[in-house]
């Protein structure tokens, strides 16, 4: 059994991010165990030194050291990372569970609505020394529409969320790759498309599923 933790970067239970994750954890293969943290919005306000941390930080450690692999989804707020979720990874760079530990994203925007975001996330990751999968990190589009009762409804995107899950399996036990296809659909739905021009016209967001440029 693989044990993946859902950290979505968005404090509200019906957002677009958590949606996505809470889907995918209900949608999970049985050889996966998807959980979503959902302690973000309470935990407390990140204090350097704190050598004895609130039992919410102590409990959001213990959850990352159990996983065997953390997939953060998150927003773009003003150009940046949340503030929640930047008080989260500064307890886990505080408390050292991050180094080594297998990380991957999920973006649900479309392109160019969230890359300031993804670039500082991976900038974090890396000061905590975390293994980033990048095979593993995926652009699956979600529009608002899809959203009903804090789920996504489409099962064209069930099945997208169910495949990404499995490509991070996959990427935990494969060697790193020494390099990737600038554009590449992962899908199992879809078959592979690799494009070369970066500039092309985007396709539906329910067509593909996008790896963007390493």
């Amino acid at each position: 059994m693989t044990r993946i933790l859902l950290i979505s970067g968005h404090p509200r239970a019906d957002s677009l991010h958590t949606s996505a994750l809470r889907t995918a954890a209900r949608f999970a293969p049985p050889e996966i165990s998807a959980s979503l943290y959902d302690g973000l919005a309470g935990l407390p306000a990140f204090v350097p030194g704190e050598y004895t941390p609130p039992d919410p930080v102590a409990f959001l450690r213990l959850q990352v050291t159990a996983a065997d692999a953390v997939l953060f989804c998150t927003p773009e707020f003003a150009g940046y990372l949340p503030g929640s979720l930047k008080n989260l990874l500064d307890w886990l760079v505080d408390g050292g569970e991050l180094s080594g530990t297998p990380v991957a994203w999920l973006s649900v925007a479309t392109p160019g609505q969230d890359e300031g975001a993804r670039e500082q996330l991976e900038t974090v990751l890396a000061h905590a020394n975390a293994k980033l999968l990048a095979p593993a990190c995926l652009r699956i589009p979600v529009s608002p529409g899809a959203l009903s009762g804090g789920e996504v409804t489409d099962p064209q995107l069930h099945q997208a969320l169910t495949d990404m899950l499995a490509i991070l399996v996959r990427a935990l036990a494969a060697p790193r790759p020494r390099a990737q296809p600038s554009w590449q659909a992962v899908s199992s739905m879809y078959p592979v498309v690799q494009r070369n021009d970066a500039s092309a016209p985007f396709g539906s967001w329910r067509a593909e599923i996008w790896r963007p440029a390493e």
